[in-house]
């Protein structure tokens, strides 16, 4: 009998040690097992995110009843033409609410603004993202106006932890980062995209997003990277390239983008409640380079600026400008940026300044106020949408100006910029006589005036740039000449407190300008 019981209690053990481990595996699958933090934990599968769902190559999609008490809800668009907006309302977002509203309205505005022909603006709306506080919204629009319709997307970002709403470019982590993105979306893009038309402004990175891989999906516009009758065209850049250049919020989005939804809600008021509008944001080129100060007796700046175009040459100017590291404000007319928004997006892209020349050229002195802000805004209007930009500096045609111009532009947020040394360019079309001009009043603070619509122009711009680099001027925006400017009021050069005696009262025509005087 001695000799059986170390068998006995071998076999009884085993016997303890097998119900044990049943007891163990029945406890570790059952559903909602406490854990000691208080988790809930479940098996495996019942705890899995369901994937997400989209075409390979478009933006997730999520669908609104997986969210909830999602609404929807109409613009109040009070412009003059048609508008049917509709967008989502989230219990507990309100500041997404009031951001899609503004954003919206500004959109529409716009449109009808930029285009005299307008007829009708619709915009309905998807989710793309709704997982982590974080919530993507897409907008489909269509426009209407006398040359047909067009089809647009546009996708926002709401961080409900933070009430932070954001467009798509601010899912790329800077500016560097936005131009290499660039470049990979010339490589992947179909034959059917300029590639040349790609590049780094807000305006072209409205809306981005990702596919169901995490891949990173960029969507254009239809007609603004190829030709109007492709449609909107989109670019897939794979989930690896595209990581090093996003943003922390572009991580969170490609994360949040990429898990499906359940039941979605924003659990609660966000701690704050405003606008993700940092100072600075990829594809919003500022006009002022940090690395330059004119007020350093060491530098001699001179602004070189262009009126009424830009034209079929402006390209070449850019060109040389680049060749220099030089920089030039561009007074754009209307009618020149309907036909070139290209060049107007390259002059941006690459630094120089936009500013506002009218739609059509007018003596605004001869205007009434409501006739002067029209041809003024409708120009604000076309740069803004082809470039996200809004321009704080203006140029009145003939140097024509006073109270009433004044005062439209104060209200307006416009400098009136003239000039101190004119060219004459647009009468005498001699590059040699343009460019002995030019560099004959050139001096520290000078705002030269110039026209890019004339070829005669563009060779003289090739001596005159080669030839202020050799003496040692740094060509400047006039943002940069200038500093801070005050709306309404007149400047003729980089000396402001000499213009800033005159007011709004001392500079009807420019030095040497008058009423017929050509196409200033």
């Amino acid at each position: 009998m001695a000799a059986d019981r170390p068998l006995l209690t071998i076999v009884v053990a085993m016997a303890v040690l097998a119900g044990l481990l049943i007891l163990a595996t029945r406890s570790t699958a059952a559903p909602g097992h406490l854990a000691a933090d208080g988790t809930a934990h479940g098996s495996t599968q019942e705890n899995a995110s369901p994937p997400a769902t989209g075409e390979p190559d478009r933006l997730t999609v999520v669908d609104p009843a997986d969210v909830v008490d999602v609404e929807e809800t109409a613009l109040p668009y009070d412009g003059g033409i048609a508008a049917d907006v509709t967008y989502p309302v989230l219990p507990n977002a309100e500041p997404l609410t009031d951001f899609l509203s503004r954003a919206l309205d500004t959109d529409v505005a716009a449109f009808e603004a930029a285009n005299p022909g307008a007829e009708s603006y619709t915009a309905a709306w998807g989710l793309t993202a709704a997982g982590d506080n974080l919530v993507g919204v897409r907008m489909t629009s269509t426009e209407t106006d006398s040359e047909g319709s067009r089809e647009c997307h546009t996708t926002y970002w709401y961080e409900a932890d933070t009430g932070l709403a954001h467009g798509s470019n601010q899912l790329i982590a800077g500016q560097d980062e936005l131009a290499e993105l660039v470049g990979l979306v010339r490589e992947r893009a179909t034959d059917d995209v300029d590639a040349s038309a790609v590049l780094p402004v807000a305006a072209l990175f409205d809306s981005v997003g990702f596919n169901p891989d995490g891949d990173l999906v960029v969507e254009f516009d239809a007609a603004q990277v190829a030709a109007p009758d492709v449609g909107p065209v989109h670019v897939v850049v794979a989930r690896d390239e595209a990581e090093p250049l996003l943003s922390d919020l572009g991580l969170r989005a490609r994360d949040a983008a990429t898990t499906g939804v359940e039941a979605f809600a924003v659990a609660g008021r966000p701690e704050a409640d405003k606008d993700g509008t940092d100072d600075e944001q990829p594809g919003l080129i500022p006009p002022v380079d940090d690395g330059v100060d004119c007020s350093d007796p060491e530098t001699r700046c001179v602004a070189l600026t262009y009126d009424d175009g830009p034209g079929g040459r402006t390209p070449e100017l850019l060109d040389t400008l680049a060749e220099y590291d030089a920089r030039a404000t561009f007074f754009v007319t209307g009618v020149p940026v309907m036909e070139h928004p290209r060049i107007v997006r390259r002059a941006y892209a690459e630094g120089h300044e936009i500013a506002n020349h009218t739609l059509s050229h007018p003596d605004l002195s001869g205007l009434g106020q409501g006739a002067a802000r029209g041809e003024l805004e409708i120009v604000q209007a076309q740069v803004y949408r082809e470039t996200g930009y809004t321009m704080d500096l203006m140029r009145p045609p003939y140097g024509a100006t006073d109270d009433g111009v004044a005062a439209v532009t104060e209200e307006m947020g416009l400098a009136q910029i003239l000039w101190s040394v004119d060219t004459m360019d647009w009468k005498d079309r001699d590059a040699s006589v343009v460019t002995g001009r030019a560099l004959d009043g050139a001096s520290h603070g000078a705002i030269i005036l110039m026209h890019d619509i004339h070829g005669t122009t563009i060779d003289a711009s090739h001596r005159i740039i080669r030839e202020l680099d050799a003496r040692g001027y740094t060509m400047v925006t006039v943002s940069q000449l200038l500093g801070t400017t005050t709306p309404g009021a007149a400047y003729h050069d980089g000396h402001p407190e000499e213009d800033a005696e005159g007011g709004h009262e001392g500079h009807e025509h420019a030095d040497g300008a008058d009423a017929d005087h050509g196409e200033d």
